[in-house]
């Protein structure tokens, strides 16, 4: 068997996989070596795989600078309340707009360079999964047609091929800007009252929630229901062949039928360990830039909470929206990177039902 599979992960470009995928990792994971990875997921002890990891270093790090520079935010609104405070015992209101929209736009200028460059992340994070995704699916799908799933491989491999194609591209083009549309929104409706733009901002919030919703469901029913119909063709079909094999060809038809049962189960084990090596990667693409998120998000809402005494109430209602928006840019790379787990967990447990029809 190990003869087998050494000559089939020569044959399908394994080990090629394995370095094209070490630049996904390496950021993360800078010790984990995946050959080493893949030949322990192999024989199935999981419970090794993810024992060096850099997480709390991450996490650390990410804080680190998030309260760096919520703390730049905190000074401008402490020294923006000096001011102001001053400035309402002379009686002088025209002084104090003018401090006031001094402050507003020393502030909405640091937050949105910084929401740019965590939109900037969020879209290089998808298209390495999108890119990650199409060096994945060719290798899982030939390794499928090896196992005798031959109607699942030409049924999953289009599908999945534009799916995650389509599901990168309509979140950059579409749900992103829309997010950054909303932002705009929420800073316009925050400069005076005279201007409120709040339900069109939440409307395009919840549009966006909504359509990560709907693309989650069907993509998972998409492949669920595909898989379920051909998995059971195919097993028939593979029963089939084998049963043919072993009693039309006389003498040995029978051994040619257990040696296609070994070289399929062998294409099997294969399929699973680059599954859950493609699992990890993607965990390794999207575990900085949602740490990232994650960290901006609750340090803005802890410094809305803060300045809820000090600040003017339309900079706390500008630090809870911004912190809306990092909430959204979380659950997109949640919801895409979930996706395509769920993806390829569904074409593992359906080849793997395949050779169970047999």
């Amino acid at each position: 068997m190990n003869e087998i599979i050494s000559s089939e992960m020569n044959k399908f470009g394994i080990n090629q996989f394995l370095d094209s995928s070490e630049e996904y990792t390496k950021t993360v994971f800078p010790e984990m070596n995946l050959d080493k990875l893949f030949t322990v997921s192999l024989s199935g002890n999981i419970n090794s795989l993810l024992r060096e990891n850099a997480i709390s270093k991450i996490f650390l790090k990410e804080l680190r600078e998030s309260i760096s520079f919520l703390s730049a935010i905190l000074v401008v609104i402490i020294i923006h309340t000096i001011f102001k405070t001053i400035i309402d015992g002379l009686k002088n209101t025209e002084s104090s707009k003018i401090v006031y929209f001094v402050q507003y736009l020393i502030i909405v200028t640091m937050i949105v360079n910084q929401f740019i460059m965590i939109i900037d992340i969020t879209k290089e994070t998808i298209n390495n999964l999108t890119n990650f995704m199409n060096l994945l699916i060719p290798l899982m799908t030939t390794l499928m047609l090896t196992t005798g799933s031959i109607i699942t491989t030409n049924t999953f491999q289009p599908i999945l091929i534009f799916l995650s194609s389509f599901i990168g591209n309509f979140i950059e083009v579409l749900l992103i800007p829309l997010l950054m549309i909303s932002i705009v929104l929420s800073i316009i409706s925050n400069i005076s009252d005279k201007v409120q733009v709040d339900k069109l901002s939440k409307c395009f919030k919840s549009f966006i929630i909504w359509t990560l919703g709907i693309l989650l469901t069907l993509f998972t029913c998409i492949l669920s229901l595909e898989g379920t119909l051909s998995s059971g063709v195919d097993g028939v079909t593979s029963k089939t062949a084998k049963t043919a094999v072993s009693t039309i060809i006389p003498v040995v038809g029978k051994i040619l039928g257990d040696t296609v049962d070994t070289v399929m189960g062998c294409s099997n084990i294969l399929k699973n360990s680059v599954g859950i090596v493609g699992v990890i990667i993607i965990i390794g693409i999207v575990l900085m830039p949602l740490i990232k998120i994650l960290v901006m998000w609750l340090t803005f809402k802890l410094t809305s909470a803060v300045c809820e005494t000090i600040a003017d109430d339309k900079i706390v209602k500008l630090l809870d929206q911004i912190a809306d928006g990092y909430k959204i840019l979380f659950a997109i790379l949640c919801s895409v990177s979930t996706m395509f787990i769920i993806g390829i967990t569904i074409v593992i447990k359906i080849t793997n039902s395949v050779l169970m029809y047999r």
